[in-house]
């Protein structure tokens, strides 16, 4: 037989012992009946890990001595992501729901998004149709994202923020999911008011950790480390923080285990290792994993591209060799007196790109004093244009673009869908095939990532540009609390155009509809 779990099963300092008892008992039995949900362990028994019973334990086993009420009322678990907080919430969720007899509970999962909210339910909804007693107690509305015990006239139901009301609430238990993606306060400190009739509330925030430190997210681990570490005297508070410290090595395989209590179990240990390999020498996707993997607070934006493996892509190839392939085109158009570039993205030829950029002629000398880098000597190379004047001529920047279309085949043309209807009109009548392209983390996140890719294992192909390549060395990237990323222009302080043209043209890329051979290719003509 096991030895009773305890808080070295945990792996994490707090405040309290892990507690024995019927109740912790009760809900630890309920939730290893429950399920999976997915992957290899679908359907199969929950099976709590040991740092998970004893967390189970410490949420609802721990008892007021004088009252017999259970005594945590707040929980803050910071831990990283792909160690089943989701699953195990969900499971906390219908334990709750169907062990205590308290009538009426109403019991919420809390997302900033409707997709978000709908992953705990999922589960849950699962977990139930897994189980023919349990479907035999509880109801499942996916409708409403509710799941009701008519018995107790309880529900647990998904919420998302943009669904919350002012009122109307008298909740017993909340799960806030990833709330270190809420832009503001305001639904958390809503439903914790709403918790204020009951004798044994629970509310929860389960999170990675985030990068706003103005947030109610860092505002909560700040308190949890202060109970944490017995600088704040609360009881009713339970601080469960699994992350690696600011000095510890986050290329160090044990600074991994310490902050991943599932890895080298259902967290996959090579998955790991491979993203970490990957992330070593760029910045952003350094931040995105120390962030989620190890849940270390980051700056929402970060220098993007390393010098060292944009160099590596070099490659000397004639422009005149391209002429005739498939290519997608990214065009970014500035103000009249600052930088526009086109990329040409040749997927299918080994990745490779072709950059040009335009400048005013008469703007040259002030600019490069302004931006500090030779653009005179850029445009005798012939990776800079300039248009007569002291500002941009968009009709010679068309012109250009048309006497590429005709050495280059051009499938379709990414541009700011914002910020270039006159041209984007003028080219389509040229007969180019236009692709409006946002420029915020929908449209630009997965094209940044798959550049990203292609940069770090040299598979990019450019030709050596240095406008280009000064671009790279500029851009920063701004990061949302879901790990999008995209350029970031307001905190770049120098120009980098050049780079979010090619953003756009690899983004024109992947959203291309795939190209089918005519029929009459593939089955010849035939006659009647």
């Amino acid at each position: 037989m096991d030895k009773p779990v305890t808080n070295d099963d945990l792996g994490i300092n707090v405040p309290y012992i892990v507690p024995h008892n019927e109740r912790g008992d009760v809900m630890v039995d309920i939730i290893n009946n429950l399920t999976h949900t997915s992957g290899k362990s679908a359907a199969k028994p929950f099976n709590l890990r040991r740092w998970q019973e004893a967390l189970i334990r410490l949420m609802t086993g721990l008892l007021e001595p004088d009252t017999g009420l259970r005594q945590i009322r707040t929980v803050f678990i910071m831990i990283p992501r792909k160690n089943g907080k989701t699953e195990l919430m969900a499971a906390l969720m219908l334990a709750l729901l169907i062990v205590e007899e308290q009538i009426g509970k109403q019991m919420y999962g809390l997302a900033n998004s409707r997709e978000q909210a709908s992953l705990m339910f999922d589960a849950a909804k699962i977990m139930v149709e897994n189980d023919d007693e349990l479907s035999a107690h509880l109801e499942v509305i996916p409708s409403k994202k509710r799941i009701v015990n008519h018995a107790t006239k309880s529900f647990y139901c998904a919420l998302p923020a943009d669904a919350a009301r002012a009122d109307g609430y008298n909740t017993y238990c909340y799960v806030y999911d990833e709330i270190h993606a809420a832009p503001k306060r305001d639904l958390w400190d809503l439903m914790k008011t709403s918790t204020g009739t009951q004798e044994e509330p629970l509310k929860i925030a389960i999170t990675t950790a985030g990068h706003d430190t103005n947030s109610i997210c860092y505002e909560l681990y700040e308190y949890a480390k202060k109970v944490r570490d017995g600088v704040v005297d609360d009881p009713t508070f339970l601080p469960v923080i699994y992350e690696a410290d600011e000095e510890d090595d986050w290329q160090d395989e044990q600074v991994w285990h310490k902050a991943n209590p599932a890895l080298g179990d259902f967290r996959k240990i090579e998955e790991m290792r491979t993203s970490m390999a990957e992330a070593l020498h760029m910045p952003a996707r350094e931040n995105v994993l120390r962030r989620l993997y190890l849940n270390q607070w980051t700056s929402a934006e970060t220098l993007w591209i390393s010098p060292k493996y944009w160099a590596a892509c070099a490659v000397e190839f004639a422009h005149t060799s391209m002429h005739g392939k498939e290519c997608f085109g990214g065009l970014d158009l500035s103000s009249t007196t600052d930088i526009s570039s086109l990329s040409l993205y040749f997927p299918d030829d080994d990745h490779r790109v072709i950059n040009i950029n335009w400048l005013p002629k008469d703007r040259l000398k002030e600019l490069e004093d302004r931006d500090h880098v030779p653009y005179a000597v850029w445009e005798k190379q012939g990776f800079l244009r300039t248009t007569p004047g002291n500002v941009l001529d968009y009709d010679r920047i068309r012109n250009d673009i048309n006497d590429m279309y005709k050495v280059f085949n051009i499938r379709l043309l990414a541009v700011d869908r914002w910020n270039s209807t006159q041209i984007t009109t003028q080219l389509d009548g040229d007969g180019l095939e236009m692709a409006p392209t946002g420029q915020g983390y929908r449209d630009m996140n997965a094209a940044c990532k798959e550049l990203d890719r292609l940069i770090v294992s040299a598979q990019l192909q450019h030709d050596g540009n240095p406008l280009l390549a000064w671009a790279a060395s500029n851009t920063m990237v701004e990061e949302d609390a879901a790990g999008n990323i995209k350029p970031d222009k307001g905190k770049s302080t120098k120009k980098i155009d050049p780079i979010v043209s090619l953003v756009n043209a690899v983004a024109c890329s992947l959203g291309a509809p795939e190209q089918k051979e005519s029929i009459y290719v593939t089955q010849g003509l035939m006659t009647l």
